[in-house]
């Protein structure tokens, strides 16, 4: 069964064995608004929890996006390139930036669950 865990980066990670799959939470493309262009990670690169790997672009802002957990790119979601609007449409869907074979699944016990990560948000005003 797979596990989601949040960043107060505004990330996701959906845990499925030593593979998780990240993207941006329902909040961060809110305060993004119309995404018009991601960059993902390329599969073999190797990154560590909290460092910057994937770009997004809205009208807003263009913003990082961090690692939640350390370990190797698998895949990056391609179909961003020509559809960046997927980020908006379905952030916890389709709109996933990249996979990770994690490296570590004991740095995950620093990320929130689902609840915790509501409060947190409810928190930000």
């Amino acid at each position: 069964m797979a596990e989601t865990r949040y960043s107060q980066d505004h990330e996701w990670i959906r845990v499925e064995g030593d593979v998780g799959t990240v993207g941006i939470t329902q909040y961060a493309q809110e305060q993004l608004g119309d995404v018009v262009f991601v960059e993902v990670p390329q599969a073999g690169r190797k990154v560590a929890k909290g460092e910057a790997c994937a770009v997004v672009e809205s009208v807003k802002a263009a913003s990082d996006i961090y690692a939640p957990a350390s370990g190797e790119v698998i895949e990056g979601n391609a179909g961003l390139a020509d559809a960046p609007g997927d980020v908006n449409a379905e952030p916890t869907g389709k709109g996933w930036f990249f996979k990770l074979k994690l490296s570590d699944k004991g740095e995950l016990a620093g990320l929130m669950d689902e609840k915790a990560y509501d409060d947190f948000v409810k928190s930000l005003g």
